[in-house]
């Protein structure tokens, strides 16, 4: 860890006094919540844990939203806040909250220190669990007079938690009654999550799908977990999934699920999800396993371990057994996927998906991708395709909005040489949008592809569908000249209103070593196809 983001105040100007004075770098944000979210960012590109520095009272409640994304997502962050001195704490001083409370149950564990000589443990223990198990975000809160303290420094080399011991090593016994599954299955299907992403198991689970010839789908969070470019894949799985993705999900007959926690967007009506499948649940933690679905074999174990040892089990016992037994299963799939393909008709106005699949050609599919929330991120997740990990970053679980800019932030202090892309509407890009100072002050080039249908698109979607078109709420009347926004930040302006600039205000935008807004004004009624309306088997999807 060697960056921070955050946010000064008084109940923290003693610590922003000593940090000038180190070598650590200091990105300054103009919100907390993007304090969190570009923190957020950096761990998801970096894979280390993030962290991010913050004041007490409001410096403290505005971190709220970003610790409940990640810990959604179980990303690993430390935060950060300033709290009054502890002679005051509950006599309603200034600039005073419980955020230990408030963040209770939005944190996988947090800290008050009240004794000067604990810090370096709580800190070294916030780090930890952060970092290990199922991962997430701590909380510690810091008091302003703990803070000006000083102390003799005892260096606590080893960190040991006894009420705090995440199992990574699978059953092997439980290991075994998979084996045994698998080589009944007769149409396996494995679904893979974030989990995958978090222990980098990628290349075990690439090695497992085609050691078991079976076919592979994924949840939102587990997108670059496995290669797009293989005929095993079967897009992303749930309420936007793929139609051969979904109706797989419905006909096979055995589901190993690796790092998932079977969300309602995944699984639709839960009685109606696999119901010719015996599923196996693979997950670090154990309260996952049977919380949303019943499954016939758990195994505790991190993702990575438990398809290394698996991959060694099917090599041994496994290994030709099949003898392209599954191509009827193939055959099924690939009539599906014939069937009802992702498309869209690109005429006279932009069609949001054609913006994405021009970003991802000519990008060559390299970029790192974040997202805000709402249409612009299903189809990013549908027409961006992700060949590697750690390249598609977005709020799954929470479904924050304005969640990517300040992520993109995150990535590209993280990843300094690659090409980093927020996919975005016009809606959701306005949640943090005062980021872009941000970006401009540290010279990154972080490119903002606004996908402009002056709507608030995803509800507007489903008062189409639902509600009789009753658009109440959703169309914004009003917004920013963003060409104009953008240079009044210093940044560099673009916008394309026809479908032949798309592709040239792509290609000037990609060229600029600046931060760039795209903004390209897309059909205003588009639609996200498939959809699954709420509450209906994921197998029942409206297609047009």
């Amino acid at each position: 860890m060697s960056v921070i983001f955050g946010y000064p105040g008084a109940a923290v100007i003693d610590i922003y006094d000593a940090l000038i004075k180190t070598d650590f770098k200091h990105v300054l944000v103009r919100h907390e919540q993007g304090a969190v979210h570009a923190a957020d960012g950096y761990a998801r590109a970096s894979g280390e844990v993030g962290v991010c520095l913050v004041t007490s009272g409001p410096g403290a409640t505005n971190t709220v939203s970003g610790i409940a994304t990640a810990h959604a997502d179980s990303i690993p962050i430390v935060v950060f806040t300033g709290q009054v001195p502890t002679g005051l704490i509950g006599n309603d001083a200034f600039q005073e909250v419980d955020i230990v409370g408030i963040t209770r149950p939005c944190t996988k564990h947090n800290y008050l220190i009240t004794e000067i000589d604990d810090l370096e443990r709580t800190i070294r223990e916030a780090f930890h669990i952060a970092g290990s198990g199922r991962p997430g975000p701590v909380l510690v809160d810091l008091p302003k007079d703990m803070m000006s303290c000083t102390t003799n420094l005892k260096p606590v080399k080893e960190v040991k938690l006894k009420s705090y011991q995440p199992n990574y090593k699978p059953n092997v016994r439980q290991l075994g009654k998979v084996v045994e599954l698998i080589k009944k299955a007769k149409k396996p299907l494995v679904l893979a999550g974030g989990g995958v992403i978090l222990s980098k198991a990628a290349d075990e689970l690439r090695k497992f799908a085609e050691a078991i010839e079976a076919p592979v789908t994924t949840t939102l969070m587990g997108l670059g977990g496995f290669p797009t470019g293989t005929p095993k894949w079967l897009g992303m799985i749930g309420m936007h999934g793929t139609y051969r993705a979904n109706m797989a999900s419905g006909n096979c007959d055995l589901m190993i699920a690796v790092g998932v926690r079977f969300a309602d967007r995944v699984t639709g009506k839960i009685d109606a999800f696999a119901p010719k499948a015996k599923i196996v649940h693979i997950d670090i933690d154990p309260t996952s396993i049977r919380k949303n679905i019943p499954v016939a074999i758990p195994v505790v174990g991190d993702c990575k371990q438990t398809l290394e040892m698996l991959n060694e089990l099917v090599a041994a016992q496994v290994g030709g057994v099949f003898n392209g037994s599954r191509q009827v299963w193939f055959d099924q799939i690939e009539e599906w996927k014939n069937t009802k393909k992702l498309e869209y008709r690109q005429k006279d106005v932009i069609k949001p998906q054609y913006v994405v699949e021009t970003l991802y050609r000519l990008t060559k599919g390299e970029a790192i991708i974040t997202t805000e929330v709402g249409q612009n991120q299903m189809w990013a997740a549908q027409y961006y395709h992700f060949d590697r990990p750690n390249r598609f970053i977005t709020s799954g679980g929470l479904g924050c909005m304005g969640f990517g800019l300040p992520a993109a932030i995150g990535a590209q202090m993280a990843c300094p040489d690659s090409l980093v892309v927020d996919i975005a509407g016009d809606g959701s890009i306005q949640m943090n949008i005062q980021e872009l100072a941000t970006a401009v002050q540290y010279g990154l080039p972080i490119k903002v592809v606004i996908l402009n249908n002056r709507y608030l698109g995803m509800v507007r979607q489903w008062q189409e569908l639902f509600y009789d078109k009753c658009y109440a709420g959703t169309p914004m009347e009003h917004a920013p000249d963003f060409v104009k926004l953008a240079e009044a930040y210093g940044a560099v302006g673009l916008r394309a209103t026809r479908p032949e600039e798309v592709e040239s205000v792509l290609r000037e935008g990609l060229s600029e070593r600046r931060t760039v807004i795209m903004e390209f004004m897309v059909e205003r009624e588009e639609n996200v196809y498939p959809m699954v309306p709420a509450g209906a088997p994921i197998t029942e999807m409206l297609l047009v």
